[in-house]
């Protein structure tokens, strides 16, 4: 191709003049400028027109030699192509050569822009099977944790079944057994309120397993119980035995209440003998190392008489009231004797009392740990084993105190009493406290009463001692009455003083929801009073035998309990409790009165 184009143009080169250029040739006629007529204008505007109109140029000519010259540079560029032809080719076939090569490369990038369009399709086809697979393993997953709980709960191994049925209770393979079987049986019980099939499988086997370890663990303790009751036996030792296998009386509990119950009972009934016995003899052989030479009816401190003067002298029996004596060890009273050793009535009060102290405070840590009772349980569970050697206590220190000259012995009584209680309320045991405190109230208001008596006889009526010591035993007679009414009518009594106090304050109203709280007190007011007010009755007897002051007490707490339960009365009439079915039930107060003064004493 490239030799062609050289002949053709050294052929025509002798004549370039003669070339015909057809439709390239601008000079013809044909040629038609179709835009001529819209640049026209624009033109003229020219600078090189504007200059060649001013200075008269002949535009034909001028267009002639502007055409010669551009023939001219027409003529170079066709030489300049001729000559660049074997580069121009060059490059056509290079250009060619790589248009070639891209539109293979368009058809590998399209082939791979498919390919990625299907992977991409099989990648979110992959993720849609990982996410579907992943909630199908964690489904699967869960339901195997499920499954694999109930099945271990299921199945009873037969290392249970030999511990249960041949080990002795006392092993620690046994109690490790026995919290496993208390699960599995919590777990049947479970299963069976939601009616699952699966729980039949293994209910008798269980069932079998737990009467024979109940079986086991009842005549463990019930012997533990009645070793208390052998001679000279140090109970301490089987009570701290019973508190390492505390785990069978919860289980018994929650297990089969009845044998519970009978160990309980069994308890309760041994302990309460034991401590009766204990403390019954214990004081009685205390007594018999008290000093003989005591105060009697003729020894009166307002008396001078030189012959007698040590009854009434304190000396070093105020020692008593030091830490160091207070909870110093108790006294044996066969080692006393031995020695012929004698104390006053106080060191043996002091050693009787602290050892009631002692046990009791170790009887009440036992009971709630044990037996797994807090608060009013634990108190009635305490009560129920010590209430009779508490009886037995009050009844002799009332004996003591009716027959009793020695003022002084009372006075340190009262303290030493006041200690002790001190000492219940830093050991956080709150059962003896009651006791106690009734014990301390009631010596205070009968040596109360006894100064009274003195400074009567000794003092002219109107004057400023016996007025005193009236005033003072009036306040220990009104707080030995609300002390007795408070086991019986205690509740009516916080109910009328808090109704009061709102009433008071015109917010009555907030008692409105409290129809279940009226409901007990009226029934149980209605049912028990006559029996309440006999015991209260027989209490002050007991406490205050041969004293003029003792129908004054009762009598001031007969009129304190109808005065409560008129305020009772005036409460319920109030239109905030009108509306309550339940006062149809309260009883007449003319008949209550009526009844109550049938159970005034005369002394």
């Amino acid at each position: 191709m490239c030799d062609s184009v050289c002949f053709f143009l050294q052929k025509t080169d002798g004549d370039i003049t003669n070339l015909s250029l057809g439709e390239l040739d601008i000079t013809t006629d044909e040629f038609i400028l179709d835009e001529v007529d819209i640049h026209i204008q624009a033109n003229l505007e020219d600078d090189l027109v504007k200059e060649a109109l001013k200075t008269g140029v002949d535009l034909r000519q001028y267009s002639k030699q502007v055409e010669v010259e551009l023939r001219k540079i027409e003529q170079a560029s066709i030489k300049d192509y001729i000559k660049e032809s074997q580069n121009i080719a060059s490059l056509h076939n290079q250009i060619t050569a790589c248009d070639s090569i891209l539109e293979r490369m368009e058809g590998m990038l399209s082939g791979f822009q498919s390919d990625l369009s299907s992977i991409s399709s099989e990648i979110q086809t992959l993720q849609q099977q990982s996410v579907s697979m992943n909630v199908r393993l964690k489904n699967r997953q869960a339901v195997r944790s499920h499954l694999s709980q109930l099945v271990d709960e299921l199945v009873v191994p037969g290392a249970m079944i030999s511990t249960i049925l041949e080990s002795p209770v006392t092993e620690q393979e046994f109690l490790e057994q026995l919290h496993e079987l208390n699960s599995k049986i919590n777990f049947a019980k479970e299963l069976s309120f939601r009616e699952t099939l699966a729980c039949s499988d293994i209910q008798d086997i269980v069932d079998r397993l737990k009467v024979k370890a109940v079986s086991k663990i009842r005549e463990f303790i019930l012997q533990k119980i009645y070793s208390f009751r052998k001679p000279m036996t140090n109970y301490q030792i089987p009570q701290n035995t019973l508190l390492k296998y505390r785990f069978f009386y919860q289980f018994l509990l929650a297990n089969e209440r009845t044998v519970a119950k009978e160990i309980r009972d069994e308890y309760v009934d041994t302990m309460s003998k034991i401590y009766y016995s204990y403390f019954k003899s214990y004081s009685s052989r205390l007594l018999k190392v008290q000093y003989e030479e005591v105060a009697d009816k003729d020894d009166l401190m307002g008396v001078e008489d030189t012959s007698r003067n040590t009854i009434f002298t304190l000396g070093q029996r105020g020692a008593i009231l030091s830490p160091a004596e207070l909870e110093g060890p108790i006294l044996v009273p066969h080692t006393a004797q031995r020695g012929d050793s004698r104390y006053p009535y106080e060191t043996l009060f002091r050693s009787q009392h602290y050892a009631l102290l002692d046990n009791g405070c170790r009887e009440f840590l036992f009971l709630s740990d044990f037996f797994m009772v807090i608060g009013n349980s634990a108190f009635d569970l305490f009560n129920s084993i010590m209430g009779k050697t508490l009886g037995m206590f009050l009844k002799s220190m009332s004996t003591y105190v009716s027959d009793c000259y020695d003022s002084i012995a009372i006075f340190l009584c009262i303290h030493i009493i006041l200690r002790f209680r001190a000492i219940t309320t830093k050991r956080t045991i709150p059962a003896l406290d009651k006791s106690v405190s009734h014990e301390r109230r009631q010596t205070k208001t009968l040596l109360d009463e006894c100064f009274f008596f003195f400074v009567q006889e000794r003092a002219a009526d109107d004057s400023k001692e016996v007025e005193s010591f009236q005033q003072l035993l009036l306040a220990r007679t009104q707080e030995f009455i609300e002390e007795i009414l408070s086991p019986p009518f205690g509740g009516m009594i916080a109910f009328v003083k808090e109704a009061e106090a709102l009433m008071e304050k015109g917010q009555l109203d907030r008692l409105k929801n409290e129809e279940a709280r009226i409901t007990q007190l009226i029934r149980g007011f209605s049912s028990t009073w006559k029996q309440s007010v006999e015991s209260m009755s027989q209490e002050v007897m007991r406490s205050f035998t041969n004293f003029k002051n003792g129908t004054s007490i009762i009598q001031g707490a007969l009129t304190q309990l109808i005065q409560y339960y008129h305020g009772f009365h005036k409460i319920l009439n109030q239109p905030t409790f009108r509306s309550l079915a339940v006062r149809s039930e309260l009883i007449n107060l003319h008949h209550l009165m009526v009844e109550v003064k049938k159970h005034k004493p005369n002394f």
